[in-house]
C-alpha cells in the first residue's frame, strides 16, 4: 500500500474487526436493512478492512451507503429478480439494492450455471455500489472455480486526449485458486487511480503522484502535487505515451460488458441505475483440477523467486500482500483514521445504537 493511502501508524487507531462488523451491521439493521441483506454487506465491507483495501472499506464507504439508505437512493430491502435467463447466463434486477448483497446473490447463480455447463455469467442492472470487486471474484474460490467481476464505476474518467469525464472508473477483479499458496486475487480499476484513493489521500493530506489526474482542461499532472480542487481521474497509463488508450479502451470494455450488456447503460449514459457482470468458470470443466492447483503453485512460487531490480527486496503477485495483512489485521486490529471512528461515533449516537470501538 502506497503511503499515500495508509493511515500513519503514530495517528492509527486499531480496532478488532468483530467490533467494527458488529458496528456495521447494527447501522446498516437500524436503518431497514433485513438479516441476510446485511451479513451480505458486512462480509464485503470488512472483507476489504481485513485486507487491507481500505479505500473501499467502511471508512470511505459507509458514509456514502448511510447517505444513500436515508435519502432512499438506496433500497434497504431489494428483492432481486431474474429477468431474462438461458442455460449458462443471466440478466437480475438489483432493485435498487446495493452490489454488496446482490453480488454474492448472481455469484450464486453463476457459480450453479457453471457447475452445469462448465461457464456461468450473470449480468445485472438497477444495482447501487458493490464494494470490493475482489469479493465478488473470490466467492468462486471454496468451489475450484475462477470467478471474475466487473462493475460500472462512477463517471470520472476522461478519454485518452480527453477534457471531460466519459467514461466510468470501472474496477474488474479475478480471483484464481492454488493449491497451498496464497490465491491469485487481482483488483483494479481501470483509471491510474482508484477515485476513492484520492479521498484517502485527501484525508491523510497527502500528494497526489504523477499521471494520477488531469488538470480541467484535461493536460496530465506529472509532477507530485496537493489534489486541484477540479481534475480528472487518467485512465490506467496515464499518458497516451506510457498506455493510457489501454486502460481507456478497458474502461470502455468494462462499461460495455456491465453496463451496455445488462441494459443498465454506461457511466455516460446511465438508463437503469448501475451495471454489475459476473462470471465464473469451472476448473474442472477444463482441466483436472490437483493439476492446475499445482501448477498454479508452481507459477506463483516462480513469479516470487523471480531476480529483485536495485532497491527492492521482493517480487509479489496479486492477493499475496493482501494476504499477509489480513494476518496482520487479524492479529493487531484494523487502523483506522480518527476522523473516521469520530464519524461512526456520532452516527451510532444518532441512530441509538452502543459505542463498540471504544
Amino acid at each position: 500500500m502506497l503511503k499515500q493511502f495508509r493511515v500513519p501508524d503514530e495517528i492509527a487507531v486499531r480496532v478488532e474487526s468483530g467490533a467494527m462488523r458488529q458496528t456495521v451491521g447494527e447501522i446498516f439493521e437500524a436503518l431497514g436493512m433485513p438479516p441476510d441483506d446485511t451479513q451480505r454487506c458486512v462480509d464485503c465491507l470488512l472483507y476489504a478492512d481485513d485486507r487491507g483495501i481500505d479505500s473501499h472499506g467502511v471508512s470511505n464507504m459507509m458514509r456514502y451507503y448511510v447517505d444513500g439508505l436515508r435519502d432512499g437512493s438506496i433500497n434497504p430491502t431489494p428483492k432481486m429478480k431474474v429477468l431474462r435467463e438461458a442455460r449458462a447466463a443471466a440478466t437480475v434486477d438489483s432493485d435498487r439494492g446495493l452490489g454488496l448483497t446482490i453480488g454474492p446473490q448472481a455469484m450464486a447463480i453463476a457459480i450453479e450455471k457453471a457447475r452445469q455447463c462448465g461457464v456461468g455469467t450473470v449480468v445485472a442492472n438497477n444495482g447501487r455500489h458493490f464494494g470490493a470487486a475482489a469479493y465478488h471474484a473470490q466467492l468462486a474460490l471454496p468451489h475450484d472455480m475462477i470467478g471474475l467481476s466487473m462493475t460500472v464505476g462512477g463517471l470520472a474518467l476522461t478519454p485518452t486526449f480527453g477534457a471531460e469525464a466519459r467514461v466510468g472508473l470501472n474496477p474488474l477483479a479475478v480471483a484464481v485458486p492454488a493449491g497451498v499458496e496464497p490465491p491469485f486475487i487481482f483488483d483494479a480499476s481501470m483509471s491510474s487511480v482508484a477515485g476513492n484513493k484520492i479521498r484517502l489521500a485527501q484525508r491523510l493530506g497527502e500528494d497526489i503522484l504523477p499521471g494520477w489526474v488531469a488538470e480541467a482542461d484535461g493536460t496530465p499532472i506529472m509532477e507530485e502535487q496537493a489534489t486541484p480542487e477540479d481534475f480528472l481521474i487518467l485512465p490506467l497509463g496515464g499518458t497516451r505515451e506510457i498506455g493510457s488508450h489501454k486502460g481507456y479502451s478497458l474502461a470502455v470494455m468494462i462499461d460495455i460488458l456491465s453496463g451496455l450488456l445488462p441494459g443498465a447503460g454506461p457511466a455516460l449514459q446511465r438508463t437503469n441505475g448501475g451495471g454489475h457482470h459476473f462470471t465464473v468458470y469451472d476448473i474442472s470443466a477444463f482441466t483436472d483440477v490437483d493439476e492446475f492447483k499445482s501448477g498454479m503453485d508452481r507459477y506463483l512460487r516462480a513469479l516470487q523467486e523471480t531476480p529483485t531490480a536495485p532497491g527492492h527486496d521482493r517480487v509479489l503477485y496479486a492477493g499475496l500482500e493482501e494476504h499477509e495483512e489480513e494476518i496482520d489485521r487479524r492479529e493487531r486490529g484494523i487502523p483506522y483514521h480518527p476522523e473516521v471512528l469520530e464519524w461512526f461515533r456520532e452516527t451510532t449516537s444518532e441512530l441509538g445504537l452502543a459505542d463498540r470501538l471504544g
